[in-house]
């Protein structure tokens, strides 16, 4: 059986937290130090779990608009020692957020069970054949961004600037099926694929609303749909309050998220967020008679 097989799509939603190996993330949470940050990021992953988390999503290298680069070496360095002490810990899921083939064959190695790929499998093409070498369930993200085109807001924070479509929802679905494709051609299962629309990434304030509430149209598509709204600009330039004010504001886009048909939420805030599901779960899932 394979390990996505275990999860219940259409029973209740699963809880994604994030554990940034990174100086400099965008929602002002990266772990890295120059002497604990295996400890730190350890102890959060242990936090996270007993507060209902399914899956751990380790990363070592920000997506933050206007944020750098660094080698697959660097990034190796900064997650491997951490994917070895947070999988040793007990009932604990773990991906690797990585556009690198190298990074994710490490990561998988060292107790990682799924890749969490921003770029969809395209960034790198050694990265499919990675996947299905490993047997590992991929997360395919649509991302239309472009590094170099970046409105920045000391405030509000970064944010990429929106892409051209012609029909918003049917440009996304049709690339995230091409990134679909490219990953059966590797030999990845469909049964281990997710797909991510990629809020944030190459789309305006207004898209990202547009999809979040037309989510529906892409768990249409027949693959579990992980939604990653947490924290990030739009919200802020919709209510206008920088990062460690958008908790609502991350509520509100999980709840509509999960009531179009998100499968898992990718978020920072992971006790409050974990309540907002139990709660948007028993909503959508209570008797349409009340139980009367």
């Amino acid at each position: 059986m394979q390990l996505l097989d275990h999860f219940h799509w259409d029973h209740r939603t699963y809880v994604m937290g994030v554990v940034n190996v990174t100086p400099d993330s965008f929602s002002g949470d990266g772990l890295l130090s120059t002497t604990e940050t295996v400890e730190r990021a350890t102890h959060q992953a242990a936090q996270f779990l007993s507060a209902g988390v399914d899956i751990l999503d380790v990363g070592g290298e920000s997506t933050r608009p206007g944020s750098r680069s660094v080698s697959a070496d660097e990034e190796i360095a900064r997650v491997i020692p951490v994917m070895k002490a947070v999988a040793a810990l007990p009932r604990v899921i773990i991906s690797i957020d990585s556009f690198k083939a190298e990074v994710a064959d490490a990561a998988l190695d060292a107790g990682a069970h799924i890749i969490n790929d921003v770029w969809g499998l395209r960034a790198d093409p050694a990265m499919a054949k990675t996947a299905a070498a490993h047997g590992a369930p991929v997360v395919l993200m649509h991302n239309r961004s472009r590094p170099n085109d970046v409105e920045l807001d000391v405030r509000l924070g970064g944010s990429y600037l929106g892409a051209t479509y012609d029909d918003l929802m049917v440009d996304i679905c049709t690339e995230i099926m091409e990134l679909v494709d490219l990953a059966r051609s590797a030999g990845v299962p469909d049964n281990q694929i997710i797909v991510d629309p990629g809020i944030g990434f190459g789309k305006t304030v207004q898209q990202n609303l547009a999809i979040i509430n037309q989510l529906n149209l892409i768990r249409d598509l027949g693959f579990p749909v992980l939604l990653g709204a947490s924290r990030k600009s739009f919200i802020g330039r919709v209510l206008d309050v920088p990062v460690e004010k958008r908790v609502e504001g991350t509520a509100a886009a999980c709840a509509i998220g999960i009531s179009r048909g998100a499968n898992i939420i990718r978020v920072h805030g992971v006790e409050e967020m974990t309540r907002i599901a139990q709660m948007t779960d028993a909503i959508l899932h209570a008797p349409n008679d009340g139980g009367l």
